[in-house]
């Protein structure tokens, strides 16, 4: 008789195992049913785009008066790139411009979120106003900034004339320009930083405050050894956003210098619209894009092994 009421509760949470695989397969599909439409766009403005431009990196294009055709495989694309000093200058002024630009938001930011977190009235108020520049398109922010730095009738002209400075030269140079183009993104992108680093500090443990307090820790000592620590995975997610915008920067230098004077801060973006819409060069352009896709990749595959093998470290000690 026990044997019998053994097997029947085998039975009965068999049973009940088979009832929850069919309901989970079921709700499976329905989740496919609603995803698969938003699924079948992505694939269409992201996925097919990169493969195409990947096709046309390995291909010989040749443009007629009806459109282009990709006529058999080849690595000469990419031959010209490596043998190119413009494009070896635009990816050097791409990683300089990404690595100054991120790291100076990244400093920005976390000061302007510890100042915010400590703020017990109007943060609300300070928020709306530090999201401001984040929330102008670049290409208006960079109509702005153009209209500042005009050495004719710009605000800025006006304003070193005004104290007997004399009138500098904003875009004229190539290092002026690159400075004035790093600060109108630097303007533009700190608040996206800083908005991300206030989510993290928000979410910090406050009874590790409590207790380096009451153990007399500074101020200096509990920001160096237990806030910045704590911040890691935060300030990790807001590089990596960034790296992706800086890296791949277009709409700011296409308004503001145009990639000029000469060449001076043409970035990869600039230099793949240049050769294929002004050379109508599409070989060589794709391989520009697909180059600065795979690099910016790369990039970050390499900043996450580093994060991770670090992170791991702190955690064995």
């Amino acid at each position: 008789m026990a044997a019998v009421t053994g097997v029947d509760s085998v039975v009965k949470v068999m049973d009940k195992r088979g009832h929850r695989d069919v309901h989970s397969l079921r709700q499976a599909r329905i989740g496919w049913m609603f995803s698969t439409p938003a699924l079948v766009f992505i694939g269409l403005v992201t996925i097919f785009p990169i493969g195409f431009s990947v096709a046309l990196s390995l291909s010989n294009v040749n443009v007629t008066g009806n459109g282009f055709a990709l006529q058999g495989f080849t690595f000469s694309n990419y031959s010209q790139l490596i043998h190119s000093s413009t494009w070896r200058y635009a990816l050097v002024f791409t990683v300089f411009y990404t690595v100054v630009t991120v790291a100076v938001e990244v400093v920005l930011g976390t000061m302007i979120a510890l100042v915010l977190e400590r703020l017990t009235k109007a943060r609300g108020m300070m928020m709306a106003l530090l999201l401001l520049p984040w929330s102008i398109i670049t290409v208006i922010s960079a109509e702005l900034w153009q209209y500042i730095y005009e050495g004719t009738y710009g605000v800025l002209q006006a304003i070193f004339q005004s104290i007997g400075l004399g009138a500098p030269v904003f875009l004229g140079s190539p290092t002026s320009a690159i400075i004035s183009m790093m600060v109108a993104d630097i303007w533009k992108t700190t608040p996206f930083v800083a908005v991300i680093v206030i989510a993290g500090l928000v979410m910090l443990p406050s009874d590790v405050y409590e207790a380096a307090s009451c153990d007399g820790a500074s101020n200096w000592t509990i920001f160096w050894k237990i806030t910045l620590p704590l911040l890691r995975p935060t300030i990790a997610i807001a590089v990596l956003f960034r790296v992706l915008q800086a890296f791949g920067v277009f709409d700011l230098p296409f308004v503001l210098t145009g990639g000029g004077p000469g060449t001076a801060t043409t970035s990869l973006a600039i230099l793949s619209y240049k050769v294929m819409f002004q050379n109508i060069d599409y070989g060589p352009g794709a391989a520009v894009a697909v180059s600065a896709t795979l690099l910016v990749i790369l990039g970050c595959l390499l900043f996450l092994r580093v994060f991770k093998t670090q992170v791991g470290r702190e955690e064995v000690q």
